[in-house]
């Protein structure tokens, strides 16, 4: 079955979850580059056109004590809260939907709608097999300034990014948002290099009102970059080693210099990246792709 088979029709729910053939096709040019891959003309897996944007408006999303829970939000913040629809998916990561960023961050949302969504965690290696860390800017409306691995985010609900053949609409979200948070140009992280290791299932609130619930697709990759972060994005980066990085979690542990690190990557910490690490220095991380199994961690 195509991802698209299994879209839900329209509906009047205040979710908006439309369905793909609602977009008129003179929307469609923004959302690609040459960078992406798509699949060729003569695949059998096609895409009606792309949904219509939905605006959700913050006089409308209003928290039990009267104030809007954005009214704090810088503008590129906001922009992308309202502006990115993210891939609404039931616990077998089969496509049920779409909704904004917006509603599928607020907890009130996730807890009495169950809204989850698609997610992807990148875990980029140097010639060096160290790790690219980086901090999450202050403006980022969950978990701000926690440290995290190398670039976390949502495939959107555009054409490109629902193509789930080999995880593709996943590896090109990927390098769409490398560029947008870490500057790293796409030519410089092929798609066909990241590699899909498996899948896990988490929910993480935030502050209250925001939180995480995610199937997240984790991808590895081992290349030398050049980066230069977004400050809207990354407030710090840093390489480390495996020592390092253990360094990093005690100091975490132990509450020291106020550093945090993302509920997600502790999970993937705690759970795999140790033993991936290996696999990584040996060149043989395709030994240990799982993407049958979705860990349901917590």
């Amino acid at each position: 079955m195509t991802a698209t088979s299994k879209l839900l029709h329209a509906t009047t729910t205040p979710t908006a979850r439309l369905p793909l053939s609602s977009i008129s096709s003179s929307s469609k040019s923004n959302f690609f580059s040459s960078s992406l891959i798509l699949p060729a003309p003569s695949s059998s897996k096609t895409f009606p056109s792309l949904v219509a944007k939905v605006s959700v408006s913050s006089q409308s999303s209003k928290t039990a004590t009267g104030d809007a829970p954005d009214s704090a939000m810088d503008a590129v913040q906001r922009r992308l809260m309202f502006e990115d629809e993210c891939i609404l998916v039931d616990e077998n990561d089969r496509i049920v939907g779409h909704d904004s960023k917006y509603n599928c961050h607020l907890m009130e949302k996730i807890e009495s709608e169950n809204l989850l969504h698609r997610a992807f965690s990148v875990f980029l290696f140097n010639s060096k097999y160290e790790l690219l860390l980086q901090q999450r800017s202050a403006t980022k409306v969950t978990f701000p300034l926690v440290w995290t691995n190398t670039c976390c985010s949502h495939p959107l609900y555009r054409e490109s990014e629902l193509i789930e053949d080999n995880s593709l609409g996943v590896r090109n979200a990927a390098q769409r948002k490398l560029l947008d948070e870490l500057g790293i140009p796409a030519e410089d992280l092929p798609v066909d290099q990241f590699i899909p290791l498996g899948r896990i299932l988490y929910k993480a609130p935030s502050d209250g009102q925001w939180g995480e619930h995610e199937l997240d697709y984790l991808l590895f990759m081992v290349r030398d970059v050049g980066v230069n972060p977004n400050p809207d994005e990354v407030a710090d980066i840093k390489y480390v080693n495996r020592e390092q990085l253990k360094e990093l979690l005690g100091k975490a542990d132990a509450g020291e210099e106020g550093l945090k690190l993302s509920p997600w990557f502790r999970l993937v910490v705690d759970n795999f990246l140790f033993k991936w690490w290996d696999h990584v220095e040996k060149g043989t991380i395709k030994d240990v792709v799982d993407m049958k199994t979705i860990h349901k961690l917590t």
